[in-house]
């Protein structure tokens, strides 16, 4: 099974100099958990649900937050994302991308066409999905 077959397409990108505003109102308003960070049409980082929960106040959103709290969401993104990701090939197969997983300890795999431009993003939870096995009914 290839990987174009199980990645979420097409990607959501960010900048690098977007603030992590950006990337907290995405990940509020979607179900994603990590973010591609572009600089023209190039690939050169990903930032995480958990990289965005590292980097802002723990108050935001509650009745303690402060104008410091809300100040940490100003920061910006190529502050917080991982820098030359792991990425695996559109026409690379399931195993690969396990391996690689494995071998790097990540979450996600950014998906790159021949041309080494994004084009989707696998998770973990995309390979178990694509393994599952069917049940039988009963």
């Amino acid at each position: 099974m290839n990987i174009s077959s199980i990645m979420s397409s097409p990607v959501v990108t960010v900048e690098m100099d977007d603030d992590l505003s950006v990337v907290n109102e995405i990940f509020s308003n979607t179900k994603f958990h990590h973010l591609l960070v572009v600089e023209e049409d190039r690939l050169i980082g990903v930032v995480s649900d958990r990289d965005l929960l590292k980097a802002i106040s723990p108050r935001i959103g509650t009745a303690a937050e402060e104008p410091s709290d809300t100040a940490t969401l100003n920061k910006k993104v190529h502050q917080v994302m991982t820098r030359k990701p792991v990425c695996i090939r559109q026409e690379d197969n399931l195993y690969r991308a396990v391996d690689l997983f494995i071998e790097h300890n990540i979450s996600c795999l950014p998906v790159l066409d021949k041309d080494q431009l994004p084009v989707g993003i696998i998770s973990w939870r995309d390979l178990l999905k694509a393994i599952k096995k069917p049940r039988p009914v009963e």
